[in-house]
């Protein structure tokens, strides 16, 4: 016998499963640019010496290797390499969020702190978006250097004089600018919208590579040209510490770094219920009476 159902019975509606984010985005203006920039300025003044290590090691490194392997002809990547800066650099300043976040807390904030990135549950994710970002970066020295051959052909420049005669009074070289600088605009709005807030987020919130690049991706375009702007910001302070041989990036990442990390708290709700870290052990000289024994063996030899 078949059983009827009365159709006064309320049935449960289909529920969504992790469809909300728990990541909320805030509104932002240009004011909150601004003001990200004055406290990155301020986390630098405070903490000069070990940013300044962090942020010119990279770009040493990076330039002695394509002067190793391209030999003369880095020459026309020198700017690329420098734009290219925008593409890796949220991950490179990993150690710079979490000296900005140490400070914002109170917490001792020295050099070796920056090394405490290594320890978060969330670094895992940041290696892989780190290496997104590097892949994306490799591509675009390779794109670069594809266009200045289309332009020029294999054969390298002579001299910087060269060069800038070059590119900027031949008709090659007024294409090689509009191309390439078109060029690098698709990969450096890439790289923004995946990474804004990304490797923050990450850091802060143990969120995974997805969810990070999901709400980088929201808070782009929930507030586009407010994003447009910080990019066309770092953009720009780019170009100037890339002028004077690459030794203004020294200022320059650090400030970049650290306002950061200020633009993803205005971005980005704080978490209602942080999780409860465990105490860090105050570090200071310990004695070798604090040691145990089993260190050192032949204190009980000498008994």
């Amino acid at each position: 016998m078949a059983t009827h159902y009365s159709d006064n019975i309320v049935r449960p509606e289909p529920q969504a499963v992790d469809v909300a984010s728990p990541f909320v985005i805030r509104k932002i203006s240009l004011s909150d640019l601004t003001d990200a920039l004055r406290l990155g300025w301020e986390d630098f003044k405070a903490m000069p010496s070990h940013a300044i290590v962090i942020c010119v090691i990279y770009p040493v490194l990076g330039l002695v290797l394509f002067r190793m392997v391209l030999g003369y002809s880095v020459l026309p990547l020198l700017f690329p390499l420098a734009a290219g800066f925008t593409l890796i650099g949220p991950f490179a300043a990993l150690g710079l969020y979490e000296l900005s976040r140490r400070r914002e807390r109170g917490e001792e904030a020295a050099a070796w702190d920056a090394v405490h990135v290594l320890r978060a549950p969330s670094f895992g994710a940041m290696l892989e978006l780190g290496t997104l970002l590097l892949v994306l970066f490799i591509v675009w020295i390779a794109t670069a250097d594809a266009i200045y051959i289309a332009a020029f052909g294999n054969t390298p420049a002579a001299s910087i004089p060269d060069f800038a005669t070059r590119v900027l009074t031949t008709p090659q070289g007024w294409s090689l600018i509009i191309v390439g600088c078109g060029v690098g605009f698709l990969f450096a709005v890439v790289a923004l919208c995946v990474s804004v807030v990304s490797f923050p987020l990450m850091l802060d919130r143990h969120a995974t590579a997805l969810d990070a690049i999901r709400t980088s991706l929201r808070a782009v375009m929930k507030n586009p040209l407010a994003m447009a702007a910080w990019g066309l910001i770092v953009a720009v302070l780019l170009v100037i510490g890339s002028l004077p041989f690459f030794v203004g990036l020294a200022v320059v990442l650090p400030v970049l770094g650290h306002a950061t990390w200020h633009l993803y708290r205005k971005v980005v709700e704080p978490d209602p219920n942080p999780p409860r870290e465990q105490p860090r052990p105050p570090t200071g000289h310990r004695y070798a009476a604090d040691f145990p024994a089993s260190l050192f063996p032949w204190s009980r030899e000498r008994k």
